[in-house]
């Protein structure tokens, strides 16, 4: 029997699929909306059994199809997210600002809750673009709609995501790797099956009109995280710290790149600690703990890059 219709907006990304995963599991059933049906519709139709989900090919700015798809749910969950800019379209404004606001407003007329994922430790960044977005996306939503919960997560890591595997990949062949301000920037990481519970938990408790910030077990560096990938891959690399002008420089180049390693605006981040505020309230606080640790999850899957693989004996 199904529960609650929940529709989850960047379904395809690594967080909406364990989403996916975790509501059907409990008889939810899922309308999981994606700009490209024929390329991403194999993944994710291995994420559910029939019945419990349909995937739904739609233009996220097309108001029209927007409001029809919400009108239908009980819940709405906002993944959507990218980390630079792309284009005209792809733009930090239009995703994390115009679009959250967009379905807040939708989500108010139609009476249905909106559950809005955004990102942690951006509260007194002023020189980024992406920091800026955001912010203004969560202070817009929750103006429109104050019963939106709003989640923030702090690095989220698997072995489907953009960063653990990005790096692992660079150390396994670089002989070294740029420490940005000394490596010194703390995070809290926590593992995307735990935030993928948290927010089930969330919805299923009927968690509304609250901030959470989502955090992992632990508060490593960033040198540290590096150390720790190292030591997953088995290589030993020259941890550098790279000056701020070199920094600056070599990101002014790669960021004209298609898929760009980093950004200015990222440099610009990367100066600020990604960890619990004073004040915030965090999943451990309202009874959903992480306890997954960043090193004993990581090595689940290192081994694609290690030295023979996964029957290394090394």
């Amino acid at each position: 029997m199904i529960t609650k219709k929940i529709l989850i907006f960047g379904a395809s990304g690594q967080v909406g699929r364990y989403c996916i995963r975790r509501f059907v599991k409990n008889n939810y059933k899922v309308f999981a909306v994606t700009r490209n049906a024929h390329k991403k519709g194999y993944t994710l139709k291995t994420q559910a059994p029939i019945g419990y989900l349909d995937i739904i090919e739609a233009n996220i700015f097309d108001e029209n199809k927007l409001t029809e798809l919400i009108s239908k749910v009980d819940v709405c969950i906002n993944l959507v997210g990218i980390l630079y800019e792309k284009g005209k379209v792809n733009t930090f404004n239009n995703i994390h600002t115009i679009f959250p606001k967009k379905l807040a407003q939708i989500c108010y007329s139609k009476k249905v809750k909106f559950v809005h994922i955004s990102a942690l430790g951006l509260d007194n960044v002023k020189d980024s673009k992406y920091a800026s977005s955001k912010t203004n996306g969560e202070k817009f939503v929750r103006e429109i709609l104050p019963s939106t919960t709003i989640i923030k997560p702090s690095l989220v890591y698997s072995v489907d995501d953009n960063l653990t595997t990005k790096f692992m990949g660079l150390l396994s062949v670089l002989p070294f790797f740029p420490l940005y301000y000394g490596g010194k920037t703390k995070f809290t990481p926590i593992h995307v099956s735990e935030l993928a519970e948290l927010i089930f938990y969330v919805i299923s408790k009927e968690l509304y009109s609250k901030t959470i910030e989502a955090i992992g077990p632990e508060v490593l560096t960033f040198k540290e995280i590096l150390q720790t990938l190292m030591k997953c891959i088995k290589k030993d690399r020259l941890l550098f710290p790279m000056p701020l002008i070199l920094a600056r420089l070599s990101a002014f180049f790669m960021q004209v790149m298609p898929q760009p390693l980093i950004t200015l605006d990222q440099i610009n981040l990367l100066k600020y600690d990604n960890i619990k505020t004073t004040s915030g309230i965090t999943n451990f606080d309202i009874g959903c703990p992480s306890s997954l640790k960043f090193e004993d999850t990581v090595k689940d899957y290192a081994f694609n890059w290690t030295d023979g693989g996964q029957f290394s004996s090394s």
